[in-house]
């Protein structure tokens, strides 16, 4: 990026001013931002894809990594020249990173506007308001405003507002984590646990099918612990699958199988110490839920996940996989992993590299352990060297590929059911899906296959996902 892109940024149509948001990091982030989009738009701004046209700029922002934030910096660096040549632009910095860095930013940036927190979001537009309020009202500096408290759940309600978040959307069942995973900066960024109503999520499921959406790929950071904040139902009303009765992510998929036009139920991200036997049910139940499930384990050694309280040891994890396996035999499993985190020996990487072989993952994230701030482990010795990480990065990339290879070979002669997204972004005439078990597929084809369900024939595998060719069946053939 260059800064050629911002220096002509001016106020927008005289009739309606215009917000432009840049995105980075997760999927959460990603819908965040079509929520804050639609606030906008409720007040009367048109959402722009070019940031030239725009009167607001906001960065929606991640934390996970200080390259994450780096970035965000660098991008934010480059509109100060367009802020001295167009003091009227609104620069504002949203989510994970402002959670965490606060008023900080106005220190580091200061041709900064505001900084809104990652459970203030809704209030954004109210937020430049004030800013426009108190830039007539000033005398002296440029006013800033924040907003950072996390006692807040984030308001959502979309009736009204057009859907605009294509084929394949996203929908927050969830927020924030009660887990204490010394590596982990999102409890300090997103807050406690804060479950959705099921029928709330129902609702938006609707609203998203009748806007388009064809799948939809429920988020949470602990997803499968859904719902054990919510309340017990009062008696009378209809029994529920959760831990002491209370709605559990089961009954969201039991409830978001009967939304008619709904294709395909994704999730993301699981964790191990929540898995059920209610969970396993509803993944054999519906037919629409993917039978693909992100479990990250991130080390194969107890020393390591004790140092990084995760809550499980390797012998929990595994009877977490025999028991899904036990009732959906042909559920597919993904993990992140950590290399290098303090402490880990030569001994506890091998274990690891085992373990990813053991269990079979037909997906893997591999990251070397990069300490952030906030977080318990920061304060742990960061003993491995650099170039070990490096090493051993690698070699678990390889086996990661190695094994999953081996599960993508085994489709190799079938014929999958799969659901087109989207077109190849590097291959012109290509299309590419996923398989009822969340497998990557690509097949020839165009426009005409975006959002329908095909059978696919596979006849190529690489450890990233499957190719083939559409079945035509002779129904189709013959007009009948």
């Amino acid at each position: 990026m260059t800064l050629t892109r911002f220096q002509s940024l001016t106020r927008g149509a005289a009739d309606a001013p215009a917000v432009h948001l840049v995105t980075f990091g997760c999927q959460m982030n990603k819908y965040d931002s079509l929520l804050v989009e639609g606030r906008f738009a409720r007040k009367g701004y048109r959402v722009t894809a070019e940031l030239s046209e725009a009167d607001v700029v906001l960065f929606n922002t991640c934390s996970v990594r200080d390259h994450a934030e780096e970035r965000v910096y660098s991008w934010v660096g480059e509109l100060k020249r367009a802020k001295e040549e167009n003091p009227e632009l609104v620069i504002g910095v949203m989510g994970c990173m402002a959670q965490r860095s606060g008023d900080d930013i106005f220190r580091r940036a200061g041709h900064v506007d505001l900084v809104c927190g990652t459970r203030q979001l809704q209030h954004l537009p109210e937020m430049v308001e004030e800013l426009y309020e108190l830039r007539r009202e000033s005398r002296s500096r440029p006013p800033r405003v924040s907003a950072l408290s996390l006692d807040d759940d984030v308001a959502v309600e979309r009736a009204g507002e057009p859907y605009t978040g294509g084929r394949a959307g996203f929908l927050v069942a969830m927020r924030g984590c009660d887990l204490s995973c010394t590596f982990c900066v999102v409890p300090r960024t997103r807050g406690r646990v804060l479950s959705r109503p099921i029928a709330d999520l129902v609702r938006e499921a609707r609203w998203m099918v009748a806007g388009g959406a064809r799948a939809i790929t429920l988020l949470g950071q602990t997803l499968n612990s859904y719902g054990e904040d919510l309340p017990v139902p009062a008696a009378g009303e209809p029994a529920l699958r959760g831990r002491r009765g209370r709605p559990s992510l089961a009954d969201l998929l039991y409830a978001l199988e009967e939304v008619e036009g709904l294709a395909r139920v994704r999730l993301i991200t699981l964790h191990p110490a929540y898995v059920t036997r209610a969970l396993a049910e509803a993944l054999r139940d519906c037919s629409k839920v993917e039978r693909f499930l992100p479990l990250p384990a991130q080390s194969g050694s107890d020393d390591v996940l004790r140092r990084m309280k995760r809550g499980y040891t390797t012998d929990l994890y595994r009877g977490r996989v025999d028991l899904l396996r036990g009732i959906v035999p042909d559920l597919e499993l993904g993990s992140d992993w950590i290399v290098g985190f303090p402490g880990e020996s030569d001994a506890d990487f091998e274990a690891t590299l085992a373990f990813a072989g053991e269990v079979g993952f037909s997906q893997g994230y591999v990251f070397k352990y990069d300490p952030r701030p906030d977080t318990a482990a920061e304060l742990f010795q960061d003993d491995v060297p650099v170039e070990v990480k490096q090493e051993r990065n690698q070699r678990l990339l390889r086996r990661v590929e190695e094994v999953a290879l081996g599960r993508m070979e085994a489709w190799l002669g079938r014929e999958v059911e799969a659901l087109v997204d989207e077109p190849s972004p590097r291959r012109a005439g290509v299309v590419v899906g996923r398989t009822r078990h969340g497998l990557p597929v690509s097949l020839a084809g165009g426009a005409e296959l975006l959002g329908r369900e095909v059978r696919v024939a596979v006849d190529h595998a690489t450890a990233f996902g499957l190719a083939g060719r559409q079945v035509i069946e002779a129904a189709a053939l013959t007009g009948q």
